[in-house]
């Protein structure tokens, strides 16, 4: 499997290449060169096998002959060895027709476990051959850091950098990442938003002084070993609701467009998805999109969903690519375009093309507070808010009742106790893995946001190339 850039100028890589790479040097995404397929008795034959026998089989064709069968396998034993229930993550029924993906049983409660558990394992995996230290920069609005960082901590060869909007993210979120005190950590509280976090590493990638100078790597969803493991859950749940025989429909929180993506990638490959819901907050740009073809960036509003709160969706880059039938001088012209007016119009062509597998919602405070009563109350199940806005959003939606629909449950409720409180008037108590985070000592550093503060930052305590 070969991997090539959104952007078109970038090296084509093969998987281990585009792993430690993450961000392709072009600006641009990494995509798979042509979509592996699978046949209706491939996923078939996928029924009652173990998430870490699925995983293997699932990401096989994207991992090629970087890694043997064997190999992979162990891996994804390894990986999914830390997850709280042996199911890694289970199907909660809600009523006749909806369900509850349950993501958050890894070691730091949220989605991002499922993905940043095998790529801090393939990191160390690829980087034990090679006499070289890797560079890791990331930015998240909550949950990436945390995963990232528990997945990195400590590991040889590596140091992780991690940007988050001081003041924006819930305690806990904030806790996870600060009070990993692994001398490989760097946390990094910066003035600004999730946006700008993000706009700052993609900055640290394209300044080519600075990236030659250490060898970058990124841990967001730019990278697509992570995306690659999240398209596995797809496959899982959906054979265990009657796939391939029937299709099984997703309602995904979205923000950055990453965990949705990974649907569409399932169904590209073959899985019988009737619809991806995209579920988004005030931040709309991609319900906007999607339903209108407005992908126009606004100002970020600070909500009680705020891994949510982002106006630029990086990974949209990766749908646009194929709706411009992959050219990517075209996509390329676009993204220019949106880069200098914070503004693009999808084509009639590309909403009809999209809109075969993506319907969209926004969903407002209040009806992210009336989907956490209803789960509470008629469901009997506690919900963060952000699968507050997936559930709100999949019954909005209306689905044919014949439909399972099956919402991803991103975060654990006791990431964000203080909104849960207010919405259904009890807090949701910490499981026993974290029970102290609220004791023990933070290290981070507050910064500007600006690149001159933030790679003066990374270049004092990064190793650079040898």
């Amino acid at each position: 499997m070969q991997y090539v850039s959104t952007r078109g100028t970038a090296p084509i890589l093969g998987f281990e290449a585009v792993t430690l790479a993450g961000l392709a040097a072009d600006g641009g995404l990494y995509v798979p060169e042509t979509w592996p397929t699978f046949d209706h008795d491939q996923i078939a034959a996928l029924r009652g096998k173990s998430y870490a026998e699925t995983a293997a089989i699932v990401m096989a064709p994207f991992v090629g002959d970087a890694l043997s069968r064997e190999d992979l396998h162990a891996l994804c034993v390894a990986a999914y060895g830390r997850f709280e229930h042996d199911a890694v993550t289970p199907l909660v029924q809600l009523d006749a027709q909806h369900w509850l993906l349950e993501l958050f049983h890894g070691p730091t409660l949220a989605f991002k476990d499922v993905a940043l558990q095998l790529l801090g394992l393939l990191f160390e995996r690829f980087l034990s051959g090679r006499d070289s230290h890797l560079t890791v920069i990331g930015a998240t609005s909550g949950d990436t850091g945390s995963a990232a960082i528990d997945a990195l901590a400590g590991r040889a060869k590596v140091d992780i950098f991690m940007l988050h909007p001081e003041g924006r993210v819930s305690e806990v979120q904030r806790r996870q990442m600060t009070t990993v005190l692994a001398p490989n950590v760097h946390n990094i509280a910066i003035d600004g938003s999730f946006d700008d976090a993000q706009a700052l590493v993609k900055a640290m990638f394209a300044d080519r002084p600075f990236a030659e100078r250490f060898e970058l790597s990124a841990v967001n969803s730019i990278n697509w070993a992570r995306l690659m493991a999240q398209i596995v859950y797809y496959f899982y749940a959906a054979v265990r609701l009657g796939g391939p025989e029937r299709p099984v429909a997703f309602a995904v929180p979205t923000g950055n467009f990453g965990d949705v993506f990974a649907g569409y990638c399932a169904a590209r490959m073959g899985l019988p998805i009737a619809k991806l819901i995209v579920a988004t907050n005030v931040n709309d740009i991609l319900h906007r999109a999607l339903s209108a073809g407005d992908y126009s960036a606004g100002t970020v509003t600070a909500t009680a969903a705020p891994s949510m709160d982002i106006q630029v969706s990086s990974n949209f880059e990766r749908l646009l690519f194929d709706l411009h039938g992959r050219d990517a001088g075209a996509l390329c012209a676009a993204m220019g375009g949106f880069d200098r007016d914070r503004r693009m119009a999808l084509t009639p062509a590309m909403q009809a093309e999209a809109g075969n597998i993506f319907v969209s919602a926004r969903v407002d405070a209040a009806a992210m507070t009336g989907a956490m009563q209803h789960a509470a109350t008629r469901m009997g199940q506690v919900i963060d808010p952000h699968t507050a806005i997936g559930l709100a959003a999949a019954r909005a939606i209306g689905l044919s009742a014949d439909v399972p629909v099956v919402t991803l449950a991103t975060a654990h409720p006791a990431k964000f106790g203080d909104a849960v409180e207010q919405a259904i008037g009890r807090r949701p108590e910490l499981p026993a893995r974290i029970a102290g985070l609220f004791d023990m000592p933070e290290r981070s550093v507050s910064l500007p946001a600006t690149l001159a503060a933030i790679e003066g930052h990374v270049a004092a305590h990064a190793r650079p190339r040898a």
